[in-house]
Parts: structure tokens; C-alpha cells; sequence
């Protein structure tokens, strides 16, 4: 469904959500002012809200403490960024879209297939730009890759392996003891975590996918594993077991700050990123809870099978026990492979036996404390770009295109969850 606009010539925005994806976004506006600027924000945090107002120079009367209190006035900008923790998502973006706001919606849409379908239907009735924060698709990685099998450069791409090594620590912050950790609290992991992949492995492909499966379960981070002796808080485990545990979080955030880390993750855990203020978060908080003593209940590895329209199909795996990196995807075609690393695009052509290679870095990394390698800020880009045009084209993925990814994950996990192999609906 089209989307007509009226050119706007310098994009306001308001932020609701003033955490680490809402200050990524909001601190590219303010990086390239000429795109945008950043006139109000709403954050529960007090510290969080008054470090963000100070940073981007908001008028007391336009800092707010919950993004009801702000969508409760007049319209105060263009745009919305609704940043909120996954379970809080569709609640601004209903009534963001019911004001006439244009809608930047960080993923997921929302936690479940019917309210997925609400948001999205809502964003269209309104009339209002709309676009989910799939950022994988803005990376010039991305885009490259696109080119390329567009122009033939392997043939008739047959079959597809994509990989998402979430990384050991990564995993043990964000999904056994941070937010994602628990699907009553967020999200699935496929959902809150993957949907980036299976939104990306859609574009890449180029076609619906029309037959999905799906395996995994928490296989490690529980009870059982927890060696005997082991204390349930990091600082009151045994120095012996503590010191050979690789999630241990006194390792890990310490080690952090040893390191000069003063954002992410540091910054999720405490607003003091020196060693007192992580000892003390530690002592008390989810973040110093021994990993297999927490309540998470999220996957910890799971597999995915993709069928797509003319028969190319597809594997994802997703997994916890990794080191942190980049995505690595083979693509296989009928005249040649493409393996890539989420930077480095290495072509082999089976014809004439040639190798050649496209480094496609913008100086940011692909993990989560990174740019998701150019993709955050081709997003807000693209975004601005198509509100200064009054051209919902500039954003090259429309709402349809996110709410068809976001039922391959609700479908999968489906699958998952009785063992069946699911269709995925067209619409």
C-alpha cells in the first residue's frame, strides 16, 4: 500500500524511549542535523532522561516522563521513535499513528501476530510513514549482496545458510539476565533477538516464504548446569568455581571497565561505569545473578527451515555459543557461492574458477555495541530522507514487507512449539 506525503522540509522528531536504540537513533539526527533534530523525548529513567535532554538541548516543557504523558499533548513533532522495551511497543505506535505522527518503530512490532497486524494496519489507515527498524537491511553489506545476485553474479540462487552467532557473553547479558531474558517479560528469542534474520534472509531471497520449520529449546542455561558449590550471585560464588566459569559476571563487567567501557554493556547495568558502581550493581542487581539461576526461559540455540516461492530454500541458526561476530551466510547459486562475514563478500564463479572479493566495512562493527555495520544510520537516512522528498519510495522496506517477516517468526515458532511444519500466510 502506497503512502502519500507532504514534503517536509527539516524533520522533528520525538523520542520515546530513551535508551540504547533510542539514543543511537536521536544521536545520529544530531550528528547530521541537516537530517532531522531531535525536539522532545519521553523516558521513565530519570537519569537516563536528564542525560539524553542535556545532550540534545530539549526545552524542560518538552522532556516527559512516560511516552503517555507525551502523546497526551499536542502534536509536538513529525516523527516518533518508539524505542520502548519490546512488550511496550504497540501501545505508542497505535496512538503515535492515531495523532499522525510518522512512525519509526523499533523491532519487533509487537509480541504477537494480532497485535503485529493491528500496529501495521493502524500505521496504513493513517496515512503516516511507517518503518520497522530492520536495520540489516540498510547495511551496505546488504545492499552489495543484493546487487549481486540481482546482476547474476552466482546464477539462480538455489539454497541459502545463515548463521547469527549471538556471542557467549552477549548471550548471557542481554538474554539470560538482561531484558529479553524471559518470553512473559519480552519476547521469544526468534522474535526479539532473530527477526533481524528472517526480515534479512526475506530481502535477500527476493520472494515470499511460503513453508517454515523450526527446532530448539533452552538446552544450557538452567539449574543443571550449575556446578555444584556454585553460589546463585556471582559475587558470592567460591573463587575457585567463580574464576573458571566463562559468564561469570564479575569477568565479564569488570573486565569491561579494565577495558575503558563506559556505554554498552555497562550502560544497561548502572549509570556509574567504574568499578564501585558495577561492584554495587552487581551486589543487588539481575546482572550479577549467576547464569544458571536466573529466570530465563527463552531458547538458547534453535534452528530454522525455510521453503520460498520456486523452491530456493534456506537454514538459519541462531545460537548462544559463539564468540561475538559478525553473521556468516553462504549463498549458494547454480553458477556460483558467495560467503560473506556481514563485511567481507568473497564470490567464487564455478565457470572460469575465479575468486574476487568486496570488503564492504563503514568503519562500524556488525555487534550490538556497533552500527549493525552501517545499517542504524542508513535507517534514520533513509527515513528522513523520504520525509524531506515527501517519498515513501526512499524507504526501501514497506510495512507489508515487515509484517511478512514477522509471520515467518511467528510461524516458525509455531512450529517449533508442536513440531509441525507451518505455512506462512500471505497476508
Amino acid at each position: 500500500m502506497s503512502v502519500e506525503l507532504s514534503p517536509i522540509a527539516h524533520p522533528t522528531f520525538l523520542i520515546l524511549g530513551a535508551g540504547s536504540r533510542g539514543n543511537t537513533y536521536a544521536n545520529h539526527l544530531a550528528d547530521h542535523p541537516e537530517q532531522g533534530e531531535v525536539v522532545a523525548v519521553a523516558e521513565s529513567d530519570p537519569v537516563r532522561r536528564a542525560a539524553f535532554a542535556e545532550r540534545h538541548g530539549l526545552r524542560p516543557d518538552r522532556v516527559y516522563s512516560s511516552w503517555r504523558e507525551a502523546l497526551a499533548q499536542p502534536k509536538l513533532a513529525d516523527a516518533v521513535t518508539v524505542t520502548t522495551q519490546d512488550a511496550d511497543h504497540v501501545g505508542p505506535a497505535l496512538a503515535a499513528a492515531a495523532m499522525g505522527y510518522h512512525i519509526l518503530l523499533e523491532k519487533p512490532i509487537a509480541p504477537t501476530e494480532a497485535e503485529t497486524r493491528q500496529v501495521v494496519e493502524a500505521a496504513q489507515a493513517a496515512g503516516v510513514l511507517f518503518a520497522v527498524c530492520h536495520v540489516l537491511r540498510y547495511a551496505p553489506h546488504t545492499v552489495a549482496l543484493q546487487s549481486l545476485i540481482a546482476e547474476g553474479a552466482i546464477g539462480e540462487v538455489q539454497s541459502i545458510e545463515h548463521l547469527e552467532p549471538v556471542g557467549w557473553w552477549h548471550a548471557a547479558h542481554s538474554f539470560v539476565r538482561g531484558n529479553w531474558r524471559n518470553e512473559g517479560l519480552s519476547s521469544p528469542m526468534l522474535l526479539a533477538k532473530s527477526c533481524h534474520d528472517l526480515d534479512w534472509l526475506l530481502a535477500v531471497a527476493g520472494r515470499p516464504c511460503e513453508r517454515i520449520a523450526s527446532f530448539g529449546s533452552l538446552s544450557y542455561f538452567n539449574r543443571a548446569h550449575q556446578p555444584e558449590g556454585a553460589a546463585d550471585r556471582c559475587l558470592e560464588c567460591p573463587g575457585q568455581i567463580e574464576q573458571s566459569c566463562p559468564y561469570s559476571a564479575k569477568r565479564i563487567y569488570l573486565g569491561a571497565v579494565e577495558r575503558g567501557v563506559t556505554d554498552w554493556p555497562l550502560s544497561v547495568i548502572t549509570h556509574d561505569p567504574t568499578r564501585e558502581g558495577v561492584m554495587a550493581a552487581l551486589a543487588d542487581g539481575p546482572y550479577g545473578r549467576c547464569v544458571y539461576a536466573c529466570d530465563n526461559d527463552v531458547v538458547d540455540r534453535q534452528v530454522v527451515s525455510m521453503e520460498f516461492e520456486g523452491g530456493l530454500t534456506a537454514s538459519f541458526t541462531m545460537t548462544a555459543f559463539s564468540t561475538m561476530r559478525g553473521r556468516n551466510t553462504r549463498i549458494f547459486g547454480s553458477h556460483g557461492e558467495i560467503t560473506t562475514d556481514s563485511q567481507v563478500i568473497t564470490i567464487d564463479d564455478f565457470l572460469t574458477g575465479e575468486r574476487w572479493v568486496i570488503d564492504t566495512a563503514v568503519g562500524a562493527d556488525d555487534g550490538a555495541a556497533g552500527g549493525h555495520g552501517g545499517g542504524d544510520g542508513g535507517l534514520v537516512t533513509a527515513f528522513t530522507a523520504a520525509l524531506r522528498a515527501g517519498d515513501a519510495r526512499l524507504v526501501p522496506t514497506t510495512a507489508e514487507d515487515s509484517l511478512q517477516s514477522h509471520l515467518m517468526v511467528f510461524a516458525a515458532e509455531r512450529a517449533r512449539r508442536q513440531g509441525t511444519v507451518e505455512a506462512i500466510p500471505q497476508r
